[in-house]
């Protein structure tokens, strides 16, 4: 996915792509007059509370927008509706120039549900706009699932700035979607080898950069610190910034670093991280091109991390014989 993934110093500026229009969707008289406006598209999208959170329908590589008639004839008359933003005019999307707006519903006929794709699928096929318009729909509505009641005295809340806030029915507070801080860290010795790590949810072949959510009071150069300490046992330093990527599985903002050791014995945590390896660019090349290992997805910001230590685009693993043509 060329423009959706995550920018880097060495990568050309992110184009301004969805108007989300803030100031505007706090008026309660803004939600209605956009779904009044016959050129408004929808995205339908299943709630938080489904076993298949966050899938929309696709066609290819694309999205599939709705009309408003088109998505009457199939969602509940209650489906929430969250304002998601105007395209800008220049975006590669049918529905450039438009309003969104994401529709919330807990299930779909069996046979529409064949064609609902989620957005970890989806990311490494979108483009940047269609891209950014996923990942905010999907982390809002994660967010609305489990924010149904006040955290102070847990009445129930109720949906206003077009989606973007709750409010409490009882004393009036009002509760924002939130981020939760994460770091990822790529972590180069004196011999510019690089570290990955086996986590143990991905069973032991794929390898990627460390990563940890930060703690309360926390800075985001502790953080590197404290987690690479924690997962390979090992000081890092020269913690330095270099791009981010909203991830919503549920909620994150992923703060991607590079840092320094002179450390070279390091000892995996054995819970999360099972195994842990010091890589030349050829020994990585070699052993994904072989598929010994598995690198991160296109779409992440791991594989930004890597690829910008080895110098452009990891290469390919090689396709069984067995299934070459």
């Amino acid at each position: 996915m060329q423009t959706s993934r995550p920018r880097t110093p060495d990568a050309a500026p992110v184009p301004y792509l969805l108007e989300r229009s803030s100031e505007d969707r706090a008026s309660e008289a803004w939600l209605p007059s956009v779904t009044a406006d016959p050129e408004t598209r929808y995205l339908p999208i299943l709630s938080g509370r489904s076993a298949h959170s966050g899938a929309v329908e696709a066609d290819g590589a694309r999205l599939r927008w709705f009309t408003r008639d088109e998505v009457a004839a199939f969602a509940p008359r209650d489906a929430a509706e969250i304002y998601l933003g105007r395209l800008n005019d220049d975006a590669a999307s049918p529905a450039a120039g438009r309003h969104l707006v994401a529709v919330v519903v807990d299930v779909v006929a069996e046979e529409r549900f064949a064609s609902y794709r989620r957005l970890r699928e989806l990311a490494p096929l979108l483009d940047a706009a269609e891209a950014e318009i996923l990942i905010s729909a999907t982390a809002i509505v994660n967010w609305h699932a489990g924010h149904t009641h006040c955290p102070r005295c847990g009445a129930p809340t109720v949906v206003v700035h077009s989606g973007w806030v709750r409010r409490c029915s009882a004393d009036g507070t009002e509760h924002f979607p939130r981020t939760d801080p994460a770091i990822i860290v790529s972590i180069i010795d004196r011999e510019d080898r690089l570290l990955l790590g086996a986590n143990a949810r991905w069973g032991g072949q794929r390898y990627s950069t460390l990563a940890g959510f930060v703690e309360p009071g926390e800075s985001l150069e502790a953080a590197v610190v404290r987690e690479v300490a924690e997962e390979a046992g090992i000081v890092v330093h020269s913690p330095e910034y270099v791009a981010s990527q909203p991830w919503p599985f549920p909620a994150s903002l992923m703060l991607a670093f590079r840092a320094q050791t002179d450390d070279v014995d390091v000892v995996p945590d054995g819970e999360e991280i099972i195994d842990l390896r010091w890589f030349t660019r050829d020994q990585l090349a070699e052993d994904v091109r072989s598929g010994r290992i598995a690198a991160p997805t296109p779409a992440s910001v791991a594989r930004s991390l890597i690829e910008l230590w080895y110098g452009g685009p990891l290469p390919e693993p090689r396709q069984p014989e067995s299934q070459r043509a």
